[in-house]
C-alpha cells in the first residue's frame, strides 16, 4: 500500500508542484476512472472521453510548477474536463455550420450555374427563331423587347400605324408560342 494513499488532495498538489511523479500517479489513479465516466456520459464516445481526460492530466503535469488550487482538486479536474467537452461541442457545432454553409453555397452555385446554362441555351434557341421572322415583325419585336418601347413609340420610329405594330406583335407572339409554348414566351419577354 502506497504512502500516497494517505495524502489529501492538497498534499498531493504540493508534492506535484515539486515534480513528484508518484504524487501525480496517485492523483491520476484517484480521478481517472471517475473523470472517464463523467466525460463518456457527456460525449457518448469512449475514445473521445479518454482523449479529453488524458489532455486534462497532461495539462496538469505540464503546468505543475505554476499550479495553484483555488478549489478542490476534484472540482478543478471535473471543471477542466467539462471545459474541454464544451470546446469539443463548440468546435463540432462550428464545423457542422461551416460544412452546411459550404454545402449550401455549392448547391446554390450548382443550381445557379445549371439555371444560367439552360437559360443561355433557351435564349439562343429563341434568338434563332426571332432571326427567322420577317424583317418588319422582327424589328417591331426587338424594339419592344430590347428598348421597351410602346406601340405608339414603335409606330412613330418605324413610320407605321399603331395597329400595324400591334398586328406584328400578335403574329410574332403567336409564332413563338406555337414553337415554344405560352410559358416560355412570358418568361422570355416578361
Amino acid at each position: 500500500m502506497s504512502v500516497y494513499l494517505q495524502h489529501s488532495d492538497f498534499d498531493l498538489i504540493a508534492l506535484l508542484r515539486d515534480g513528484d511523479q508518484t504524487a501525480f500517479q496517485e492523483i491520476y489513479l484517484r480521478y481517472n476512472t471517475l473523470l472517464l465516466i463523467y466525460a463518456h456520459k457527456k460525449l457518448q464516445d469512449k475514445e473521445e472521453a479518454k482523449d479529453v481526460v488524458q489532455e486534462v492530466f497532461v495539462k496538469l503535469w505540464a503546468n505543475r510548477d505554476d499550479f495553484v488550487l483555488k478549489t478542490t482538486l476534484s472540482g478543478y479536474l471535473y471543471k477542466s474536463v467539462l471545459n474541454k467537452i464544451l470546446n469539443i461541442f463548440r468546435h463540432k457545432e462550428f464545423s457542422r455550420e461551416y460544412i452546411n454553409g459550404l454545402q449550401e453555397i455549392l448547391d446554390g452555385e450548382s443550381s445557379a450555374t445549371d439555371y444560367r446554362i439552360r437559360e443561355r441555351e433557351i435564349s439562343g434557341i429563341i434568338e434563332k427563331e426571332i432571326a427567322l421572322l420577317p424583317c418588319k415583325m422582327r424589328e417591331v419585336f426587338d424594339l419592344r423587347r430590347k428598348e421597351f418601347l410602346s406601340n405608339k413609340e414603335i409606330a412613330e420610329r418605324m413610320n407605321i400605324s399603331e395597329h400595324t405594330v400591334a398586328t406584328h406583335m400578335k403574329k410574332t407572339l403567336k409564332l413563338l408560342k406555337a414553337k415554344f409554348g405560352r410559358l416560355m414566351i412570358f418568361c422570355f419577354i416578361g
